[in-house]
């Protein structure tokens, strides 16, 4: 199924750029897990599908590259080299990488990108330590990048990205055992957990070619409402989503009575579907299919499907006045918005 939200005419240009940007990360990328000794750079290198779990070289494929393409276009508005902010695009890819290998372990996820998920190949403390290996080598490259004039700022940036991230994965996981979640602190935690990072990745971009303060704050801003869209299109997918696009199954989130966006709303209003929908997240025991399917309609019934589309349009729009702050050629402005376009409308 593809999501229909109308937010923007189409997400040809996007394609195009995240090519582009991805072309130029991926061996700055590469270059760092090889840094990596064995045998967790094996598990790595798994993980970002360069080979098998034997070590023999694949071309599966590492990602979108989302994040690291949002810093080098950041660098780009703001007139810097794409090169000059290489280091910035590499690191925030290996911190989001980091954070997938140990969100998979925590939320018992087998399969990532298609294939299996590291911890269920390499075992648990194998898959934790790669995480950790990828997020000293985030830091690592952030710190020998070229002489950048906004370098400590640039750290500080990111280190206080993964704070965020690590309180937002921590509410996640926290909201699983809650029986009540409030709408307000599911969207902190969506906040934290993902878009904490983009809005990182747009303001490292900025700072690695030494913009403006404002420019920092308004891309930083549009960081965050994308990374939002993001989240709010992320939960729409993993209750409705197809499995063959996305890569993950769906309905595992409601198979764990995961608090996610639409399932929150859902539970805030004053339904019989929602009340209904409470009753079954009470039962004890796991939710077989029957149940997850079940969940899915009740959600959609009371409204939390509505709710989502919506606040991701709310979000989108607020991107865009956040971009408008920034004061950028209509060049730059065009292409950052190719790039969210591609977050905002992706079916996967």
């Amino acid at each position: 199924m593809t999501l229909t939200l109308t937010l923007a005419p189409d997400t040809r240009d996007a394609w195009a750029l995240l090519r582009r940007y991805r072309q130029l990360t991926g061996p700055r990328l590469q270059h760092a897990v090889e840094q990596l000794s064995e045998p967790v750079r094996t598990i790595a290198r798994f993980h970002f599908g360069w080979c098998d779990e034997n070590g023999t070289p694949t071309q599966d494929g590492w990602g979108k590259g989302v994040r690291g393409a949002l810093v080098l276009a950041s660098a780009q508005a703001v007139g810097g080299p794409a090169d000059q902010a290489l280091s910035g695009a590499a690191a925030v890819e290996l911190v989001h990488n980091f954070s997938l290998l140990h969100d998979d372990l925590m939320d018992r996820d087998r399969v990532r990108r298609g294939r299996p998920a590291a911890w269920t190949v390499f075992g648990e403390a194998q898959a934790v330590l790669a995480g950790d290996g990828l997020l000293a080598l985030a830091l690592d490259t952030l710190a020998c990048a070229p002489p950048p004039p906004a370098s400590a700022s640039a750290t500080q940036e990111l280190c206080r990205a993964l704070l965020k991230l690590v309180a937002g994965q921590g509410s996640d996981l926290a909201f699983e055992s809650r029986a009540e979640v409030g709408l307000e602190e599911c969207l902190t935690m969506a906040a934290g957990k993902t878009a904490s990072l983009l809005a990182a990745a747009c303001a490292l971009g900025v700072l690695s070619a030494d913009g403006a303060p404002h420019q920092v704050s308004a891309l930083r801003g549009f960081g965050h409402h994308v990374g939002m869209v993001f989240q709010l299109v992320d939960d729409l997918l993993g209750i409705w989503g197809d499995t063959r696009a996305t890569g993950k199954v769906t309905g595992g989130d409601l198979r764990r009575r995961k608090k996610s966006l639409p399932v929150v709303a859902a539970l805030a209003g004053d339904s019989e579907a929602g009340r209904r929908l409470a009753e079954l997240y009470a039962l004890p025991g796991p939710l077989d299919d029957g149940d997850v399917t079940r969940v899915a309609r009740l959600v959609e019934e009371a409204g939390g499907r509505q709710w989502a589309e919506r606040e991701a349009v709310r979000h989108w729009k607020q991107a865009q006045e956040e971009l408008s702050r920034a004061r950028l050629e209509p060049e730059a402005t065009r292409g950052l918005l190719a790039l969210a376009r591609l977050i905002t409308q992706r079916d996967r």
